[in-house]
């Protein structure tokens, strides 16, 4: 089954087109792995496939539904994790969780298991705004696979964890995870080492649309140049 299928997909901020001509499709349970500097509109892509923005012009389907039309149908399937943690700072880490399983209808049970799962059962009770920024990723990640979504969108994923607390959250978001996955990455070597599919976008344009074994790190690192 194709979990994504992109043609000639766009998106514009007024006059500045933040993608332009945008095409590739994924297989479900792959990962793609988008590259590209600040700026290349990897963020734009995340929020359009989140149904957080609607695309101006192309085909976006996700999950079997077409965008922006049927993003009622696939909301509630997709788990984000962008570079806001999307947490209320006046809540605790188990109330930020709580309101998110209710609103997906997921029990109790699901909470403290992530909870203990990133290692913050400890300070699950502690206004999330005293956490550190790294405290502050993993419980972000606990929400965002709280629901058990089909397709995870991560934006930096890694961002702020120490290598230990890369080894924590990896079983929830990582390849062995089980979940179709769309990666925003810096690191050539280890997104190369996490993708099916590899999108490379230089100012909002593809650069690079090819099969992981088919890329060399050194075309990941030319996008940079």
């Amino acid at each position: 089954m194709t979990a994504l299928l992109l043609e000639g997909l766009a998106r514009h901020f007024g006059e500045r087109e933040a993608l332009g001509d945008v095409s590739l499709s994924l297989g479900e349970g792959q990962t793609l792995v988008v590259f590209g500097p600040n700026g290349a509109g990897k963020s734009t892509l995340l929020r359009v496939l989140a149904t957080l923005l609607r695309p101006h012009a192309g085909q976006v389907r996700v999950l079997g539904s077409e965008l922006p039309q049927e993003a009622w149908a696939v909301r509630g399937r997709i788990g984000l994790l962008g570079h806001e943690p999307l947490l209320y700072r006046q809540l605790s880490a188990r109330e930020n969780l709580r309101f998110h399983a209710r609103l997906h209808g997921v029990g109790e049970t699901r909470v403290e298991e992530l909870l203990e799962a990133v290692a913050m059962t400890e300070r699950s009770s502690e206004p999330v705004r005293t956490l550190s920024r790294g405290m502050l990723q993993r419980v972000a990640v606990a929400r965002a696979v709280l629901h058990d979504p089909e397709l995870l969108l991560l934006d930096e994923p890694y961002a702020n964890l120490d290598p230990a607390a890369v080894e924590l959250v990896r079983p929830l978001i990582g390849a062995t995870s089980g979940h179709t996955r769309v990666i925003c990455s810096h690191d050539p070597s280890g997104g190369l080492a996490e993708a099916d599919v590899v999108l490379g976008l230089r100012a909002g344009r593809v650069a690079l649309v090819a099969a992981a074994h088919d890329v060399q790190p050194d075309a990941i690192a030319e996008l940079y140049r």
